[in-house]
């Protein structure tokens, strides 16, 4: 699989640290997430074909084919991880670990189409101890799982919007069209409005975060709950997800247009 070079100092690093890395985004379930989410984005445009102008449609399907391409989204995630884990070996030993495992797979079944499709209508209401509930809110706290969710939201919605600014310039002119779309007063109000769903993603996610993460985790004990909330807000833990939502970020490419985007 091909990687960024995104810093000459890569090449002054051991062979153990890139393996280690490499290491860790696959026990940690990146590539099967990924592939999860290209399963999902397949059904989304399947749903859009017969809603859409064939013009529009065509654009949206161009526009997400290239943004989210497999092996681009991996090299961007990888390198991200990389670039802000100095040291991936605590995160790879505890994912490596039983209940590491066991959390990856928890995670990696509630993100399968099949998962997605049977819970379309929302998650049953999960009912937990106060003990369980205590220990379910420290771990919202310490997942990004927020902030994460808003940034595939807000990534759908480019593609969306290149789409239809791809339509732009036949509607208005191309010398209109280019200065609407590269003017620094649209820019500006571009990364406003981004900020702004954002924060509003995030509020509507965090509403049922907490019955979210039972439902994923739903099969660990209680013990097994509270060492995973231990190690999300250890020192170690905390560097690892700030990495993973680099990654996730660059892997989406949010806030980049689709053809700035290297294939």
């Amino acid at each position: 699989m091909r990687r960024l070079l995104f810093s000459l100092l890569m090449f002054c690093v051991l062979p153990a640290w890139a393996d280690g890395h490499d290491q860790l985004y696959k026990v940690a379930g990146w590539p099967e997430q990924r592939a999860h989410f290209n399963d999902a984005l397949t059904a989304a445009q399947q749903r859009y074909q017969n809603s859409l102008p064939p013009a529009v449609y065509q654009a949206l399907v161009n526009n997400s084919n290239q943004r989210f391409a497999p092996q681009a989204m991996d090299r961007r995630a990888q390198a991200q991880l990389r670039q802000n884990l100095a040291d991936p070996k605590p995160a790879l030993k505890f994912f490596q670990s039983p209940l590491g495992r066991k959390i990856i797979a928890a995670e990696l079944l509630a993100t399968r189409r099949d998962q997605l499709a049977k819970n379309a209508q929302g998650l049953p209401k999960m009912q937990a101890s106060d003990t369980r509930q205590l220990i379910i809110g420290h771990l919202a706290q310490a997942l990004p799982a927020r902030e994460a969710g808003a940034e595939v939201s807000l990534a759908i919605a480019g593609v969306a919007a290149d789409s239809l600014s791809q339509m732009i310039p036949g509607l208005l002119g191309a010398g209109q069209a280019q200065n609407m779309l590269n003017g620094q007063r649209q820019r500006l109000m571009a990364q406003n409005m981004l900020n702004g769903q954002r924060q509003r993603l995030m509020a509507q996610i965090g509403n049922d975060l907490n019955n979210t993460l039972l439902y994923v985790y739903r099969d660990l004990s209680d013990p097994e709950l509270e060492e995973f909330a231990n190690f999300a807000e250890s020192a170690e833990g905390k560097a690892y997800y700030q990495a993973a939502l680099a990654a996730i970020r660059a892997g989406l490419a949010v806030g980049q247009s689709t053809s700035s985007l290297a294939p």
